[in-house]
C-alpha cells in the first residue's frame, strides 16, 4: 500500500511538478534576459517592443506606438511568438544556397476565345 501511494507521488512529480519548474525556470531567463528592441506581450494582450530596461528593476519601459511608452512589470511580459526570428537565425538562412525559381507561365487565351463585350448601362 505505502508503495503504490509512493509510486502515485513520484509518477505526478515526474509529470506534473518538474515540467512546470522547467517552464517557470525559463521564463525567469528569459525576463531576465530582456533587452532594448524584443517584442514581447504583456499579460493584458498589449503588443510592444521594449524601450528601456534598467539592471535590478522590476519594470520596463514597453514602446506601444512612436511615441506612446508605459511602464510594465517584467513579471508580466511574454515572448511574442509573431516576432521575427533573431538575428542569428537569419544569418543561417543567408548561408543556405537558394532554390531556383522556376518561370511563371502566362495566361494565354486561345485564339478561338473572343473577348467579352462591356455592357452599356
Amino acid at each position: 500500500m505505502w508503495i503504490m501511494l509512493i509510486l502515485i507521488f513520484a509518477v505526478m512529480w515526474l509529470f506534473m511538478i518538474r515540467p512546470q519548474r522547467k517552464q517557470q525556470k525559463e521564463m525567469e531567463q528569459f525576463r531576465n534576459s530582456l533587452k532594448k528592441g524584443d517584442k514581447v506581450i504583456t499579460a493584458g494582450g498589449i503588443y510592444g517592443t521594449i524601450a528601456e530596461v534598467k539592471d535590478g528593476e522590476r519594470y520596463v519601459l514597453l514602446r506601444i506606438d512612436n511615441d506612446v511608452k508605459i511602464k510594465v512589470d517584467k513579471t508580466s511580459l511574454q515572448k511574442d511568438p509573431n516576432a521575427a526570428p533573431a538575428p542569428e537565425a537569419k544569418e543561417k538562412k543567408a548561408d543556405e544556397p537558394k532554390k531556383a525559381e522556376e518561370p511563371k507561365e502566362e495566361h494565354k487565351p486561345s485564339k478561338d476565345a473572343k473577348e467579352p463585350k462591356a455592357e452599356k448601362y
